[in-house]
């Protein structure tokens, strides 16, 4: 006779309350909140400053915050660099979260990807505004993908299980259930080399001779792994680039141009609306300060 074994269920998610993924201004400032639901904040690029009661500290590139329900907090660039920082806020009310309290962690490579999935199934399933700091409600998209909230709820849970697991003592470092393939390491380092040349131009045939494989099986395989190809990819660097630029207010739209390595300031604006939709001037018009 088959026994059932229910599932012990440690963490649970309750709700999702907002989302958002912000592209701030160098001087972005927001005077501070409570509210009785978990927050996660995570900084994409950049750095910013956070507050959150008595403790103030400066959450740097890679690492994400934990607010717990009721503690009041508040954030604000430095004045330099215009940093990227997704937040999420969601109530859950497992005894397990309490390892989160006044938590500042480094995020790894693999557990990012599950916030780039829920970025991804976000922006599919509800109405994000492109800057809303003072968003209360999520608003369902006309039509979503199915299952879009579950997917997102699930792949929060996975990314708090296993960053508790990756913390806590006695289970080391290592996050077993995100093995990463051969592949996967290839299509890491092309993007560090990626990252680390968008200041020059970059083609696919200097790629293919610096990791030494042919045209087709890299281009073949960056597509399968990311979505996009390596152009995609390489003109999406440089875009997001620019708009951290554009938003610090240090260059022109010439300059940015120029350094990015367009051969002009007009066809910089024609990929950069490509890529955002906006042209330069719209989107420096759209940026806020707070």
């Amino acid at each position: 006779m088959y026994k059932i074994t229910p599932i012990k269920q440690i963490l649970q998610i309750q709700s999702i309350v907002t989302i958002h993924y912000f592209e701030l201004s160098k001087s972005f400032y927001y005077p501070g909140e409570s509210h009785d639901f978990w927050e996660m904040v995570y900084v994409d690029k950049g750095e910013i400053v956070v507050i959150a009661d008595e403790r103030e500290f400066v959450l740097h590139q890679g690492q994400a915050a934990f607010h717990k329900p009721n503690e009041f907090h508040k954030i604000a660039a430095n004045h330099v660099i215009a940093p990227n920082i997704f937040v999420i806020t969601f109530v859950c009310k497992s005894r397990e979260m309490k390892f989160f309290r006044e938590k500042v962690m480094q995020i790894s490579p693999k557990l990012r990807d599950l916030i780039a999935i829920i970025i991804e199934e976000a922006q599919k399933s509800y109405l994000l505004p492109s800057f809303d700091p003072h968003l209360k409600k999520l608003m369902e998209n006309s039509c979503p993908p199915i299952g879009g909230q579950q997917m997102i709820k699930l792949t929060l849970e996975q990314f708090l299980i296993l960053l508790l697991r990756s913390n806590t003592e006695g289970q080391g470092s290592k996050v077993p259930a995100m093995m990463e393939s051969v592949d996967d390491r290839l299509v890491q380092e092309i993007i560090l080399f990626l990252e680390n040349h968008v200041y020059q131009t970059v083609s696919v045939s200097e790629l293919c001779r610096h990791f030494n494989y042919s045209k087709t099986y890299l281009s073949k395989l960056f597509k399968n792994v990311t979505g996009r190809s390596l152009l995609e990819y390489y003109t999406s660097l440089k875009i997001s680039e620019a708009k951290r630029l554009i938003r610090e207010k240090n260059f022109n739209f010439a300059q940015i141009a120029a350094r990015l390595c367009y051969d002009s300031p007009q066809y910089f604006s024609r990929t950069f609306k490509h890529v955002t939709g906006m042209t330069p001037k719209e989107y420096k018009n759209s940026v806020k300060t707070d």
